[in-house]
């Protein structure tokens, strides 16, 4: 970083509620640490914000001195775009603030929020909103990018349920934007990405869940693996928005619901879920279980914050990963034979296949509606690689482009664009289908000298 820019820190520090951080000094390191190892980036300064006001100067310091720009929430995006090399990072991660108004349904949640921030103060009162399926993922970034988790099947996307939100922008504004002010730039953050400007809170529609739902796993040998996936197939299109049911090709894990002597060894585990109560769905749980025979299975009432939380353990940093995805209309039997065969022989023993079921109200919106495009995905399949040491990175990469490489024949064309790695700029065109051509339109009117870059960019249009 260029030493006058270094120079004027110190008048930088002195502005903000929050603090800053240089290279060197304590807390740097741990605060450019992120969930995906494989990024290992050095900013010049990270600006931990304490409010919108921070947002805002460190967003002028950075244009003004022509500094690289990246915004982290949660820091869990796959592509490590919370970092930049030698530029200014803003940390949002101090701004967790939620609120909850349980007479209108309403959540105020701010940038730096996680999924468990949200899902704890709402579920205080019987109520929750579409998310992810880790507690530990940021609010903004999967809301950014579309958002989509147990809850979607019922009622829609992350982004259909976004009411408002605030936004400081490249040119330092911060502005209130919904469906009456400035609906351009309120369309395009629903599934836009950090293209356009920082988002410093969000305003979420809420609805009654819980506090207890109806969840857990159905596990079977991965001998049974093409048999199993052939009923879930057939079965998905059944189903009503009540129940999501997602399919995962892995090691087993050391659940305590398994013979010991399967740990370790292939499974393929439906992961069931409805916000209705046991009894209602009873008689789905069986269907399900009767698609093979299965090794164990845990499904029943279970707290909605704690179900929210399962699936953490089997994420925590620090590890290597590299994702690729496809989005699915349909799923052939040849495409679940390539699932299979590429199960069959795992790079790692954190590595994984997971089919996430998508549907229901999702898919009951247009394309255009917002910028998040993919209205007819029945699934989002992604190649989940996780590995420990480098020495891992060549077989593990290779698995994963070699399976990517074999499923695209049988693909939908379009992909989730949270799933995209930093190495696939030449997809985010994909990712967005037929509103790219109208969100470069409006990164030109909001962002016109692409400040905001750290991202799977969107291009202003000339």
């Amino acid at each position: 970083m260029d030493t006058k820019v270094v120079d004027e820190a110190a008048g930088l520090r002195a502005s903000l509620r929050g603090s800053l951080l240089l290279p060197d000094e304590p807390g740097y390191d741990e605060a450019r640490t992120i969930w995906n190892a494989m990024i290992d980036k050095r900013p010049g300064m990270i600006v931990r914000c304490a409010g919108a006001a921070d947002v805002r100067t460190a967003v002028n310091f950075a244009r003004e001195h022509g500094l690289a720009l990246a915004v982290r929430g949660g820091g869990h995006n796959i592509a490590g775009s919370a970092l930049v090399d030698d530029g200014l990072v803003i940390d949002l991660s101090m701004m967790r603030s939620v609120r909850i108004d349980p007479r209108v349904r309403r959540a105020w949640v701010e940038g730096g929020a996680l999924l468990r921030d949200v899902d704890h103060e709402a579920q205080a009162y019987g109520l929750a909103t579409p998310l992810g399926i880790n507690s530990t993922t940021g609010v903004a970034g999967l809301t950014l990018g579309g958002g989509f988790g147990w809850l979607t099947r019922k009622y829609g996307m992350a982004v259909d349920n976004l009411v408002a939100a605030d936004i400081v922008t490249a040119d330092g504004e911060r502005m209130h934007i919904d469906s009456g002010n400035y609906p351009d730039l309120f369309w395009a953050i629903r599934g836009g990405g950090g293209n356009f400007g920082v988002v410093t809170g969000f305003e979420f529609a809420l609805h009654e869940v819980g506090p207890m739902v109806t969840a857990g796993l159905i596990v079977f040998p991965f001998a049974q693996a093409r048999t199993v996936l052939r009923h879930y197939r057939d079965y998905v299109a059944t189903l009503g928005d009540d129940i999501s049911l997602w399919g995962v090709l892995r090691g087993a894990p050391p659940l305590p619901f398994l013979p010991t002597e399967v740990h370790g060894t292939g499974i393929v585990a439906l992961v069931f879920f409805s916000p209705a109560a046991q009894e209602e769905v009873q008689g789905a749980i069986d269907t399900v279980r009767s698609f093979g025979t299965p090794l164990g299975e845990h499904v029943g009432a279970v707290p909605y914050t704690a179900w929210q939380q399962v699936f953490d353990p089997l994420l925590v940093p620090p590890a290597r990963n590299y994702w690729k995805s496809h989005n699915f209309n349909t799923l052939g039997d040849a495409a679940l034979d390539i699932v299979a065969d590429y199960a069959g022989r795992l790079p790692s023993a954190d590595s994984e296949i997971f089919l996430g079921l998508i549907g229901g109200a999702a898919n009951t919106h247009a394309p255009d509606e917002t910028a998040y495009p993919h209205r007819q995905a029945l699934w989002a399949m992604n190649v989940h690689t996780r590995w420990q040491e480098p020495s891992q990175d060549a077989a593990c990469l290779a698995w994963a482009r070699a399976f990517f490489q074999a499923a695209a024949p049988h693909a939908a064309g379009g992909v989730y664009i949270n799933f995209l790695n930093e190495d696939e700029v030449d997809r985010i065109a994909d990712a967005y289908g037929p509103n790219y051509q109208r969100m470069r339109q409006i990164k030109a009117k909001y962002d016109p000298d692409n400040l905001f870059r750290a991202n799977q960019n969107i291009r202003p249009e000339a």
